[in-house]
């Protein structure tokens, strides 16, 4: 979260988020702000957060793809406990999306946020559990999802047969799948969407009037994509910082409170 409670490892009495179910296996990349870290404490200790190091990676990450910038504010204390209940309610792969509205408005996220900050799919890879149940069995109808392009739905197949490995990975957008761009839009207009989650934006009954015009418009404009998922961001990035000293502090290593 906003407070590197994400970071830090389990503990007894206190697990890990890294090992709730929508983390575990998803979350990736840990050593890598180990390094970060042990580089900025050799440069100036006590002085970044980690909750910084993730806000300032995710924009980096971003523009160097070919995304967006934007002014990321710093100056967030690290939480000193994880929150795995917590984490059990982040959006899921096979939310609908009146679920999808209900788990953002609670964090008083609007559609747009929703929509844009989805566009992160842009690029990325997702294991193929998160799509078997689209392509075999939707909604346990022993169907494909008819929502789905045949096409696609014949490539994914092939990349997740039946009785294949779970956790093999594939591009979350095939076109473009390592450049930061508006394909994610329109690979949904074409019910090319991997996840439920994505092909919810455009085609759930729920999405006319409320999602499917801002897919629509994003998939015409990536300007308009690039100005929205800015703002997004930095509007997630300020879901309840911590910056009171009592309640939170500068960790010297990400994976565990100072002193433990």
């Amino acid at each position: 979260g906003c407070d590197a409670s994400l970071l830090l490892d389990s503990v007894p009495g206190m697990p890990s988020e890294k090992t709730s179910p929508p983390n575990n296996g998803s979350a990736r990349g840990f050593p890598v702000v180990d390094d970060v870290k042990a580089a900025l404490e050799e440069a100036c200790p006590g002085v970044v957060s980690c909750a910084d190091i993730l806000a300032l990676a995710a924009e980096i990450s971003v523009e160097l793809s070919g995304g967006p910038g934007w002014g990321v504010l710093l100056g967030r204390l690290d939480g000193k406990t994880s929150d795995f209940n917590g984490s059990l309610n982040l959006p899921a792969p096979t939310d609908n999306l009146t679920v999808l509205r209900h788990k953002f408005g609670d964090l008083n996220l609007n559609d747009v946020d929703l929509v844009a900050l989805s566009g992160g799919h842009t690029f990325g890879r997702v294991q193929c559990q998160f799509v078997t149940d689209r392509l075999y069995n939707f909604s346990g109808t022993g169907r494909p999802d008819p929502t789905m392009d045949a096409a696609y739905r014949s490539f994914l197949s092939q990349r997740c047969p039946p009785n294949g490995p779970p956790a093999a990975l594939n591009d979350l957008d095939p076109t473009t799948p390592d450049t930061f761009d508006n394909h994610y839009y329109t690979n949904i207009e074409a019910n090319r969407g991997f996840l439920q989650s994505d092909q919810e934006l455009k085609s759930s009954t729920v999405a006319r009037g409320t999602t499917a015009p801002i897919v629509d418009r994003f998939a015409t404009s990536q300007a308009a994509f690039f100005r929205s998922f800015a703002q997004s961001m930095i509007n997630m990035g300020n879901l309840g910082p911590v910056t009171d000293p009592s309640k939170g502090e500068v960790r010297t290593n990400c994976r565990k409170v100072n002193g433990s």
